[in-house]
């Protein structure tokens, strides 16, 4: 999808075709609502969008099934912005201003929602990042949300259960110094650890798409920490555990939600079993809710759904959500519904937006063991 554009209209009668039409043209008959969806779709991270384009295609379809919104069908204009802030920046302007699109789903990124919202709030767009956990996204404006939690609170969460449940003392930090929510959730972990009485032994440094980590990983080991936080990617961390692993690092590896791809364990194969990271829901979750979205998502896409499939879900139910109670698809009406958003029963977590327009919800703490990522505990705002 690189260098253009796809209208993708999901018919409301289940078990038809859907309407495609590329290259700028509306499908002959569609009067549906247009939202932007914009994310990575190629590139080193490539599963975190296309897991989100297929938890957003499905909550249309089901949304389209059930009558539509507004009594029309949500449809979906898609940008692929390759990984690169600019690009994103550029897919939003385009997304806008070309297909006058009503609202945006995405970025999953920190640094690419936040290259893409300054744009939206220009504009009175309302804009949805599913997964993009850094506190800057949301302060680029009132047309900002956001359907995850926070780095502050995913920090607390990993330091209370560090220095509670495995009982660590001491910590060190791999982090990605060109990644805004790596360098985020590193700050944020770092505070809540040193209040809860642990201490920081070390903060070593690299950048995304670094395939040497030895000499980080030589300095940690010598160290000797409890447990080493690597808040960054999947694709990065696979590496970093194995050549931990080789090098003798017996810290327990700890991260947050970016390690949230079977790619992981393709990755880093036995030298992850063991490490926890925190994330926005399981799929073992045996609530009704859970159990029916992973279900519909399995048979349609014959896997599993991750945590930013089930992300995109709830972001594009709480638009359509909001544009009902808005009555409207005017920008206004539906960033005020948005803002207002209270006790909305998400797959991941029942939602309250708060007056920053983030969402009050629970996280999950899970385990890497026998290739599966296992549910170990829940963590209540």
């Amino acid at each position: 999808m690189i260098g253009r554009r796809c209208l993708v209209a999901v018919l409301a009668v289940a078990g038809l075709s859907p309407l495609s039409s590329c290259g700028g043209e509306k499908a002959p008959g569609a009067e549906g609502i247009q939202v932007g969806f914009f994310g990575a779709l190629t590139g080193p991270t490539a599963t975190f969008a296309l897991s989100g384009k297929n938890g957003s295609a499905l909550a249309a379809e089901e949304l389209n099934a059930a009558g539509g919104v507004l009594g029309k069908r949500l449809e979906f204009v898609i940008e692929d912005d390759r990984g690169e802030p600019s690009e994103a920046a550029s897919a939003v302007s385009k997304l806008i201003t070309r297909d006058h699109v009503v609202a945006l789903i995405g970025e999953n990124a920190s640094s690419r929602t936040l290259a893409a919202a300054p744009i939206a709030q220009s504009y009175g767009v309302p804009m949805i990042s599913p997964t993009s956990t850094s506190i800057e996204v949301t302060k680029k404006g009132d047309y900002i949300f956001r359907a995850c939690f926070i780095d502050p609170y995913q920090g607390s969460v990993l330091a209370s259960f560090a220095r509670k449940k495995l009982g660590a003392k001491t910590a060190a930090q791999l982090v990605d110094v060109r990644n805004d929510y790596s360098v985020g959730l590193a700050a944020a972990f770092r505070e809540s650890f040193e209040k809860a009485g642990g201490r920081m032994v070390g903060e070593l440094k690299y950048a995304e798409g670094d395939s040497d980590f030895s000499a980080q990983l030589t300095a940690i080991g010598a160290l000797h920490p409890d447990v080493l936080v690597v808040p960054g990617y999947y694709t990065d961390v696979g590496l970093v555990a194995r050549q931990a692993k080789s090098l003798g690092v017996t810290a327990t590896l700890l991260g947050a939600d970016g390690w949230d791809s079977p790619k992981l364990v393709e990755i880093g194969g036995p030298a992850v079993e063991g490490s926890y990271f925190s994330n926005h829901y399981s799929v073992d979750d045996p609530s009704p809710s859970v159990r029916r979205f992973v279900d519909a998502y399995h048979k349609r896409y014959g896997a599993d759904p991750d945590s930013i499939a089930a992300l995109s879900y709830d972001a594009v139910r709480l638009l359509a959500d909001a544009i009902r109670r808005a009555g409207s698809t005017e920008g206004k009406r539906v960033r005020d519904a948005l803002a207002g958003t209270k006790d909305f029963d998400g797959v991941t977590g029942r939602i309250t937006m708060d007056a920053d327009r983030n969402p009050i919800k629970p996280a999950v703490i899970l385990k890497v063991e026998g290739g599966k990522f296992r549910f170990v505990t829940s963590v209540a705002p």
